[in-house]
């Protein structure tokens, strides 16, 4: 029985959870699919063949699946197995690999760094911030994965030496000023016209830090203001600043400051003394 489950989706990606718990040793019909696709095993192992070439595919070995491509699968491993199936339509695609890349072999090997790079996808999938830090976590991934399947493979708009100076500054401003593209990594790189592979490197190397780290610093300190000011409601609030929901919120406020809303709301209320001042 082959089941799925959907953990992180955008126009332009799907990042999907597969397993398989019936053992069939025999080919499976061929199949053909339109999307590129990365496919890494978290547990146990399978069989794909393309192009009448068979290829083991386990925990240390990943696929590249490009549209057109006939596949046949088989399952032989006893207790079945499971994997992330991660789509991505041709303009991500090319904004990763480079324009007219292909891959020049399908099977990519799955190092500590890689299996790690999938490991961190998974838990920022549990975050609820598919935009922001699935996303960038999503372009490490693939980073890592087309590197080895695509010779000489070059993201869309990445020329090495470049300052990225301006780039970040110009990113600043429109998160700063909450241009509706800031809510996500890949509208905010369309609005400056770069790559987003770009522009996500362009915030390590200029700041230090991730770009989902730096939103996520512009979004607490907007949400401290909200709180500063008597703000009731947590889930106006998180909606407010493009959080998922209210957990998710209080997550991240939790995560970077070590308090809830709540308690950072009576932190920041005034002290008896305080308020007969104000009131006076």
């Amino acid at each position: 029985m082959l089941t799925t489950r959907v953990l992180a989706a955008r126009p332009d990606f799907r990042v999907t959870a597969v397993s398989c718990r019936d053992d069939h040793a025999r080919w499976s019909r061929t199949e053909v699919r339109e999307d590129y696709r990365v496919v890494l095993v978290r547990r146990g192992r399978f069989r794909r063949r393309v192009g009448g070439v068979p290829a083991e595919v386990d925990p240390t070995t990943a696929y590249v699946g490009v549209p057109g491509e006939e596949e046949r699968f088989a399952h032989p491993a006893a207790g079945g197995d499971e994997c992330t199936s991660i789509s991505l339509t041709p303009a991500l695609w090319r904004a990763v690999a480079g324009e007219d890349a292909r891959p020049a072999r399908p099977s990519v090997y799955v190092d500590a760094r890689l299996d790690l790079a999938h490991r961190r996808l998974l838990a920022s999938a549990r975050t609820g911030d598919v935009e922001h830090a699935v996303t960038e976590e999503l372009l490490g991934l693939l980073s890592a994965t087309v590197a080895q399947a695509v010779d000489g493979a070059v993201p869309v708009g990445e020329r090495p030496g470049r300052d990225e100076g301006p780039l970040v500054a110009a990113a600043r401003q429109v998160i700063g000023e909450a241009h509706p593209a800031s809510e996500g990594l890949l509208p905010l790189a369309e609005l400056l016209g770069v790559s987003p592979y770009r522009l996500s490197r362009a915030f390590t190397r200029e700041l230090g830090v991730s770009l989902t780290r730096y939103r996520n610093r512009v979004r607490v300190g907007r949400a401290l203001d909200r709180l500063d000011a008597g703000e009731e409601s947590l889930a106006a609030l998180a909606a407010d600043l493009g959080f998922s929901d209210q957990a998710h919120l209080t997550r991240t406020m939790r995560h970077y400051l070590g308090h809830t809303p709540t308690s950072l709301r009576r932190l920041l209320a005034p002290g008896p003394g305080e308020a007969s001042r104000l009131s006076g």
